[in-house]
């Protein structure tokens, strides 16, 4: 549902920023502000995420490795890498991804075999598992936590100007038949290998585990260093993205403009450096405790997905005389928007912590954003209690003014007598000067 809702926008408006832009060009730069913040957001929690994950998968095969410095390491990497350009960080991404689908393909394959060896009885036994709750609201929380299995897709939308024609509706085909054929492939995989009762012990290497036990430690040691291969490809997208959405905001005056500034290779280097910088940050103010911003990933990724399914409706409604390639129906847009509210709801009822540490991150970026949008009402305002301050001090200072004119006058209104000795003009006219710089003479 989302291929068409995410094609027809961006045929439309092909411009970066993804939802951003979708918002932008139907509704308020407030709104669409909104959006950019939520997006930036679930960049960040996705590159921290993703690379301390990555070398947690590293830790596991060489102990001696400090995942903290290695993190920081592997953020450095990609972020040079994003600064060389595009084509580049193509380059690396399209590797990623064979060696990806090669080793899931292997893990399938040898999956299968051993199946048919052993039989399908683990399987069965774990379907008919008993849940905790009843089945509806079971598939209801699964598949709430399975939607942010489908995300990657989306930071395309985010640096369509960079991509050739006709490139960003393939990158939506891919995505889409990779994910269908190989999620629910791996999860019946795991579930006719691992015991329901096991599977929490090794949550966070699931398939490495899933690899010794069908083929052996070498299955489990190619699964994890594809493991560390790909979610060093979601730090590449996640700079990537981030770097077409924050040029975009800057061109549209929602950010400082010195970001604006690009180097010999045309890559726009400070907006690149300072995610990096932020990313940094947040790892060690977390002190490697990922777990916290999950929840910032999770309420982000999905909101920004509503969004843009939000966006689509406005462009429909109040954009229809734009020409676009294709159109997604309403029917398809409505269900996914509604599907999407859901799985925020069902993973803010699983997670309730989420929403808190979502709200520390999200309220501080959205605040800087508005005070970039509201700048030039701001300085108004800052102008206006400067007058107001300096007129309020004036206006006392003028009294004292006069107060003390009005001393200096009553002291030198006083009369005087002065006594000479005979009628010497010299001597008159010495009192005179000398009293006129005093006091009023009397005579």
């Amino acid at each position: 549902m989302f291929r068409g809702i995410y094609a027809e926008v961006v045929g439309a408006l092909p411009l970066n920023g993804g939802a951003y832009n979708a918002l932008l060009n139907t509704t308020s730069k407030f709104r669409a502000s909104v959006a950019a913040c939520l997006t930036i957001l679930s960049y960040m929690a996705t590159a921290v995420i993703s690379a301390g994950e990555a070398m947690h998968y590293a830790h596991d095969l060489w102990a001696p490795l400090n995942v903290t410095i290695a993190t920081i390491c592997l953020l450095a990497a990609f972020m040079l890498l994003t600064i060389l350009g595009i084509s580049e960080s193509s380059r690396v991404a399209i590797a990623i991804f064979l060696t990806h689908l090669a080793s899931l393909t292997t893990l399938l394959v040898v999956g299968v075999v051993y199946l048919l060896n052993n039989g399908f009885g683990l399987l069965t036994e774990n379907l008919s598992t008993p849940t905790e709750t009843g089945p509806a609201e079971a598939i209801f929380f699964g598949f709430s936590a399975a939607l942010l299995g489908i995300s990657g897709f989306e930071s395309s939308a985010n640096f369509v100007e960079e991509q050739a024609e006709g490139v960003f509706p393939k990158t939506l085909r891919n995505m889409w038949l990779a994910v269908s054929f190989f999620n629910p492939m791996m999860a019946l995989l795991a579930l006719a290998v691992v015991p329901i009762v096991v599977v929490g012990e090794h949550e966070e290497t699931l398939l490495s585990y899933v690899g010794a036990q069908t083929g052996g430690n070498w299955l489990a040691w190619l699964i994890s260093i594809d493991a560390v291969l790909v979610l060093s490809g979601a730090v590449l997208t996640s700079f990537v993205g981030v770097n077409g959405l924050v040029h975009r905001m800057t061109l549209d005056r929602c950010l400082p403009q010195f970001l604006l500034k690009t180097n010999r290779r045309g890559s726009t280097h400070r907006i690149i450096i300072t995610f990096f910088l932020l990313c940094v940050s947040v790892l060690l103010i977390t002190r490697g405790e990922l777990k916290a911003l999950a929840g910032v990933y999770t309420i982000s990724f999905l909101a920004v997905m509503a969004l843009f399914g939000f966006g689509n409706i406005l462009l429909k409604v109040k954009r229809e005389g734009l020409p676009r390639p294709t159109r997604a129906p309403w029917p398809s847009v409505l269900v996914a928007i509604a599907a999407v509210v859901a799985g925020i709801i069902g993973n803010a009822v699983l997670n309730p912590p989420y929403l808190e540490v979502f709200a520390e991150y999200f309220f501080p970026t959205l605040l800087f954003v508005v005070v970039m949008l509201e700048r030039i009402n701001i300085l108004r305002f800052c102008l206006f209690v400067l007058q107001a301050t300096v007129r309020g001090t004036i206006r006392p200072l003028k009294a004292m003014t006069r107060a003390i004119r009005a001393k200096i006058k009553q002291i030198n209104a006083q009369q005087i007598v002065f006594f000479t000795r005979g009628d010497n003009i010299a001597n008159l006219n010495s009192a005179s000067c000398t009293s006129a710089r005093t006091s009023t003479p009397a005579a």
